[in-house]
């Protein structure tokens, strides 16, 4: 899968995603640091990128109807959370590689111990 990689979540994420075999695309290697969610969406939907963020704005599907996306996974993070815990989380959904590959067009909402899965 290809993701696009949101600016609150650690530089290694990149790295991670590459590990399981993934393309991994950061919003700061590409003009988008800083940029608003609407505009991140919108690059995501135009170059066919699952978004992977920490952003809960985006689990919103009255505003990020999941069907019009390749994916869109928003990780449940404290506001404490250490790098270390945002890519074990990540890990911990990675690890699953069918839902993982099912993703387009759904939105899991990832946190310790579990993963929901919306479609609409």
């Amino acid at each position: 899968m290809r993701f696009l990689v949101d600016e609150d979540l650690p530089r290694s994420t990149d790295d991670l995603l590459r590990r399981y075999g993934h393309e991994a695309v950061d919003v700061r290697d590409i003009g988008l640091r800083g940029a608003k969610d609407p505009r991140i969406a919108a690059y995501a939907q135009s170059e066919g990128l699952c978004l992977v963020t920490g952003d809960f704005d985006f689990s919103d599907i009255r505003n990020y109807p999941p069907e019009k996306y390749a994916g869109l996974v928003v990780l449940k993070l404290p506001r404490t959370a250490t790098a270390s815990f945002i890519l074990n989380l990540l890990e911990s959904f990675l690890r699953q590689e069918e839902l993982v590959s099912q993703m387009p067009g759904k939105l899991a909402i990832v946190e310790p111990g579990r993963v929901r899965v919306r479609t609409a």
